[in-house]
């Protein structure tokens, strides 16, 4: 009887459209708000009504992670026979292993690691290589120490398994992998991000008897250089690097000041062109404000000693420099960075075109190669490729739709039905976290392109549109179009664009980045609906395009969402000349700081768009002018130009009107 239950709430996913309220329902949604506010009681007394649920699961899980800390082994042991191969079975595994770490019950940790499917947490990670590699001493295999640095360098706060197993690694004998410099970049980066545990978790391994100092130094950097005159010792070098790093967030003159005419001469070369590194790179992201990037760039020695990120920046500042693009200083530094950076399609394109502008048949052969290396309709630099190589944007042809077998398949799968029963249920998290796990794990080794594909059209068909476009995102060589780019609402948003002079590729390209087409989405600030809208650009929206009776909770609305979002959109446009970049950096961001990001040389949109000091908005920016070039040709039948949209962006032409003051 249990069983038919069950596979009558599957068939109720599988059949598709809406689902009728389920008896559990109510007691999954109240199980999941009692494991938000931590009410232990009321889980454990719910449980035993939804058993048999479609999300028992979930459901189990809530109640027994609310309490592992105090549940028993057999209980632990229990849950894992019963929900074997789900999600949450390798959930709670994770956070198991994550308190067996802390607790440094190492034979209990290495008896469950290999069960671990998911091992995607980093600080699992680190736990687990630590008990398989280092707990016996020696020296390290080739390739551990590298990999936990790696994971260690990667984390943006402290965490016990990684900082634990880098203090075994420093300490273990014969291990020349891992570096007493490496525990102090880390600290670096640290103090750079405004991240105070993370520096000092790394300060203690190398230097416990400087913690004393690191606050000193970090809410005062100056009083602290000030009271100091001679660096002798490594760890006091090192200190003062990090005052130094800390002063130039907040006052970049007197950093580099110090650097030059004080502490210069104390510090190794290694030491002052990392500082130099951040000093220019604070220049860079101040487009100006902060005095000339190059000239600071200019100061470093050895660009080796650089990580990626200052050399980013030192790309951008040559891609901006006031008499155009320096050429030469943006193949230096691509150069200089680690083969994974100048792998990536930004640093492609850009050092391809470096070597173009450069001349020479040579040079221009390898720059055609590198190109034609990225070129495709996939992304921003890859479009932009496609183009150097003399093609535009065009819609590619489908490939051979999921057959009735490969449906089956992926439709039979309990993680997919769970996370499409969790989603329509308004378990979004639930659901998603769900969906690609089973998308990554399933047959136990992901799924081939044709089974993402297969799964990709199952969220389609539900009109889950995150997951069929993420999923359908993750093949290599099939492309399929109408999964990648769907349009849903198309009436209502072709018909809203047109009606307003708006292009609904432009819509389309941003609404795609904002919310995926999911109607219900809200962001961690506030932002609702497809076009995600704060609520008081809402209101001033509403006002301005003379939409009655608006009131905030009507975002989640469909076509108050379109006509809030859309009008908003033309009014920002408006107000930067038409300039698309701009408009999608006003509508990210807001409109002030595109404003100010306009002012300097003239340059083309793409160097613009690279020069944008926030990642997010940068991101953002070129993910949506990729996208609407892919929409308009889908949506014209025509072969579309990337570099047309992006223009040339400058200074506001003061003959134009002046630009809306109240604009939010």
């Amino acid at each position: 009887m249990q069983l038919r239950k069950i596979l009558t709430l599957f068939l109720a996913v599988l059949v598709g459209g809406a689902q009728a309220q389920t008896q559990g329902d109510d007691q999954i949604l109240q199980m999941q708000q009692a494991f938000r506010q931590g009410n232990k009681a009321m889980l454990a007394q719910l449980l035993p009504q939804v058993r048999g649920h479609v999300l028992e699961p979930w459901a189990a899980y809530w109640e027994l992670r609310s309490r592992l800390d105090t549940a028993s082994a057999a209980e632990i042991q229990e849950f894992f026979a019963r929900y074997a191969g789900t999600y949450q079975e390798d959930r709670l595994r994770n956070d198991w292993l994550l308190l067996l770490g802390q607790r440094r019950d190492w034979g209990t940790f290495a008896a469950e690691y290999p069960k671990f499917r998911m091992n995607d947490d980093r600080e699992v990670r680190c736990y687990g290589l630590y008990v398989t590699q280092l707990r016996e001493g020696g020296v390290p295999a080739p390739g551990v120490a590298e990999e936990v640095r790696r994971l260690w360098m990667s984390q943006r706060e402290a965490d016990d398994g990684c900082t634990f197993a880098m203090s075994r690694l420093v300490d273990a004998q014969g291990s020349r992998r891992v570096t007493v410099q490496d525990i102090w970049r880390k600290a670096r980066l640290a103090v750079e991000a405004n991240r105070p545990r993370a520096a000092a978790a790394a300060v203690e391994i190398v230097a416990p008897e400087a913690l004393a100092h690191l606050n000193d130094l970090t809410n005062a950097p100056t009083r602290y250089l000030t009271s100091r005159v001679f660096a002798a010792s490594r760890a006091r070098k090192e200190m003062v690097v990090l005052a130094l790093i800390r002063m130039a967030a907040s006052d970049l003159d007197n950093a580099a000041n110090q650097l030059e005419s004080k502490w210069g001469p104390q510090l190794s070369p290694e030491e002052r062109n990392w500082v130099w590194g951040v000093i220019a790179k604070q220049a860079a992201q101040r487009l100006g404000n902060g005095g000339d990037p190059l000239a600071h760039y200019a100061k470093v020695t050895r660009d080796s000693d650089l990580t990626d990120d200052m050399l980013a920046w030192k790309v951008r500042a040559a891609l901006r420099g006031g008499r155009g693009p320096q050429w030469r200083e943006v193949l230096q530094a691509i150069d200089a960075m680690s083969g994974e950076a100048r792998a990536e399609p930004t640093w492609t394109y850009w050092k391809a075109r470096a070597l173009q502008a450069q001349g020479g048949d040579d040079r221009r052969a390898q720059a055609q190669q590198l190109f034609q290396s990225i070129a495709s309709v996939r992304g921003f630099y890859e479009q932009l490729a496609l183009e150097e190589t003399g093609q535009q944007i065009s819609v590619p042809p489908r490939p051979e739709p999921p057959t009735a077998p490969e449906k089956e398949a992926v439709r039979a799968l309990p993680g997919l039905n769970r996370a499409l029963y969790a989603i329509n249920l308004g378990l979004r998290p639930e659901g998603v976290r769900e969906w690609n796990y089973t998308t990554n794990l399933a047959a136990a080794g992901g799924m081939n392109e044709r089974e993402l594909l297969a799964a990709a059209q199952l969220a389609c068909e539900r009109e889950v549109w995150d997951r069929c476009i993420n999923t359908s995102e993750r093949t290599r060589t099939a492309f399929d179009v109408e999964q990648r780019f769907p349009m849903p609402h198309r009436d209502a948003v072709v018909r809203r664009s047109q009606e307003i002079g708006l292009d609904p590729a432009y819509v389309y390209g941003l609404i795609r980045q904002e919310s995926r087409f999911v109607t219900d989405a809200r962001s961690s600030v506030g932002a609702a609906g497809l076009m995600q809208v704060m609520p008081a650009t809402a209101k001033w929206t509403a006002r301005k395009i003379g939409l009655a009776n608006f009131s905030p909770d009507k975002l989640h609305d469909r076509d108050t969402n379109i006509a809030i979002g859309t009008g908003y959109l033309k009014l920002v446009l408006d107000d930067f000349d038409g300039s698309m970049p701009l408009a999608a950096a006003a509508y990210n961001a807001g409109p002030r700081r595109p404003r100010s990001w306009r002012n300097g040389p003239p340059m083309e949109g793409a160097a613009w768009a690279e020069n944008v000091p926030f990642g997010e908005t940068r991101d953002y920016v070129k993910k949506v002018l990729a996208n609407t070039t892919m929409y308009a040709a889908i949506l014209t039948g025509r072969p579309q130009s990337l570099k047309g949209r992006l223009g040339r962006i400058g200074p506001r032409d003061l003959s134009q009107p002046e630009p809306s003051p109240d604009l939010p």
